[in-house]
């Protein structure tokens, strides 16, 4: 009889634990998606050249949104540079051509600026990701024209397999990045910042920085100088963001498989070897806040990988990155209960949340993967968890006085005083006291305002207790408020 591999045996008996648990809903949870705007694939999938194009791409996103809000996520990884190209008002590179159909043209909106207005309007964070080093095919290079960087930096620019990239081992290539990442910290209310692509692509073992090595090198292997080079430009985008803003949150989406070594000796394509990624190194010098590693893989190739992030991740948080595109027919033609498996081992094993490649594969529905996250795994809301070690101070901001009750047409009224530089969660029960460690009594959280409507039947009687906390941006909760009783009648009292 075959040996069963240690990971196989760990997996069965996470997901026998979690049969018949599905009452298991965790109050702190990374919930996040991936909203891509390359070729318009998540948002928008039309251009805009007047009010009413520019109109319909704004309902697309709130439209995006309101799904995923619905669905309890709570997280929006928003592609905030492309290939060269950004969504926001940038002196150093063009608007992306997905808005108004050429690059450089305005659609009457700051794109960014929506994005993240409307997810905290829904109580979501929204984080910028960049693609860091890739900067397009050569006809995005040429359309791009005098803005490209490939035009206006040749010195830092290579091309590989038909693709320009910045070259990771020109110093002044960090220089160039962090004046990007200092415009969105700078100027948007951003909530975090992370790389995808923060790596040597794919065939690196042809990658042309030849000239590079040999002026920069100093006698290193060419390995560890490469992994190095992005070492260095993970260590200073974290501090210069943490000078500018720190509270703003550090992360990246390093490959899903990390190396050859230990427990995965015959791993193919990894992190650490074959794209000179050295998250550990990160995570050690305390230069991430989120790892988000891309396990867009089953059985073999996903779960011993989950235990091995864990554990190089020591305090931050670890989401696991899931390949929700694997569920279409083009894509894998995985089944729903490899997504769902997934989960429940991640959960099982101690990560901080998930986060779904991507958003059009969710909002779409594809194999029932929205309906599956809305009524089982993310039925109730969830809080975002504490970011701890990055607060100056560990002190949670005072509670908010008690919520005040009024009825209005169609629902009740939510309202307590507080500080508008909180968050807030409001928590009830249908009954006369609040447990307040479960998911299950949040009505909603990552509230921006001093109210809350609730809607209701006014045709049911029932009884209510409300109470209300406080967050600063470290997500640190302070005490509740005091318990508010309110019974709903059909009539007026």
């Amino acid at each position: 009889m075959k040996r069963i591999a240690w990971w196989m045996m760990l997996w069965c008996l996470c997901i026998g634990a979690a049969t018949g648990a599905e009452d298991e809903y965790p109050k702190q949870e990374i919930r996040a998606v991936w909203l891509t705007t390359i070729y318009g694939l998540d948002w928008p999938t039309r251009t805009a050249t007047d009010w009413d194009g520019r109109e319909r791409q704004k309902q697309e996103l709130r439209n995006i949104l309101d799904r995923l809000h619905e669905a309890n996520f709570n997280t929006v990884f928003v592609q905030t540079r492309l290939r060269g190209d950004v969504i926001y008002r940038s002196k150093i590179e063009p608007l992306s051509a997905v808005f108004a159909g050429s690059y450089g043209q305005w659609p009457g909106y700051d794109p960014l600026a929506f994005v993240i207005e409307e997810c905290h309007k829904r109580g979501m964070e929204c984080h910028a990701f960049f693609v860091t080093f890739p900067v397009g095919t050569e006809k995005m290079v040429r359309e791009q024209g005098g803005s490209s960087v490939v035009r206006r930096h040749p010195e830092l620019c290579l091309q590989h397999h038909g693709s320009w990239y910045l070259d990771p081992g020109q110093p002044g290539t960090t220089d160039y990045l962090l004046s990007l990442v200092d415009e969105v910290v700078r100027n948007y209310d951003i909530d975090g910042i992370q790389f995808d692509y923060i790596r040597y692509p794919e065939n690196a073992a042809t990658f042309p920085d030849k000239d590079s090595y040999q002026r920069y090198g100093r006698g290193q292997r060419l390995s560890d100088w490469r992994r190095e080079n992005i070492n260095r430009l993970m260590s200073r985008i974290h501090d210069r963001v943490k000078q500018l803003k720190p509270w703003v949150q550090v992360s990246s989406s390093p490959l899903g498989k990390y190396s050859k070594s230990g427990r995965t000796p015959n791993a193919k394509w990894t992190a650490y070897e074959d794209v000179f990624q050295d998250p550990k190194a990160w995570l050690q010098a305390g230069k991430q806040d989120m790892i988000v590693p891309m396990m867009y893989y089953r059985r073999s190739d996903f779960y011993p990988f989950v235990s091995t992030w864990l554990e190089q991740s020591g305090q931050r948080n670890m989401v696991a990155g899931l390949g929700a595109y694997r569920l279409s027919r083009g894509e894998g033609d995985w089944n729903l209960s490899d997504i769902s498996d997934q989960i429940v081992y991640v959960r099982k094993q101690g990560g901080k949340g998930c986060a779904f490649f991507r958003a059009g594969f969710v909002i779409g529905n594809e194999k029932g993967l929205y309906n599956e996250l809305k009524n089982r795994f993310f039925k109730y809301p969830a809080q975002l968890p504490p970011l701890t070690w990055m607060s100056t101070t560990p002190a949670a901001p005072c509670e908010p006085q008690e919520v005040h009750v009024t009825r209005e047409r169609g629902g009740l009224r939510l309202r307590w005083e507080g500080s508008p530089d909180c968050l807030y969660t409001l928590y009830y029960a249908q009954a006369d006291s609040i447990d307040l460690a479960s998911a299950r009594s949040i009505l909603a959280t990552g509230i921006r305002t001093n109210e809350w409507f609730l809607p209701i039947n006014a045709d049911a009687e029932r009884e209510y207790t409300f109470c209300v906390t406080a967050s600063n941006r470290y997500r640190i909760e302070s005490r509740p408020s005091r318990s508010t009783y309110y019974y709903f009648s059909r009539y007026d009292k």
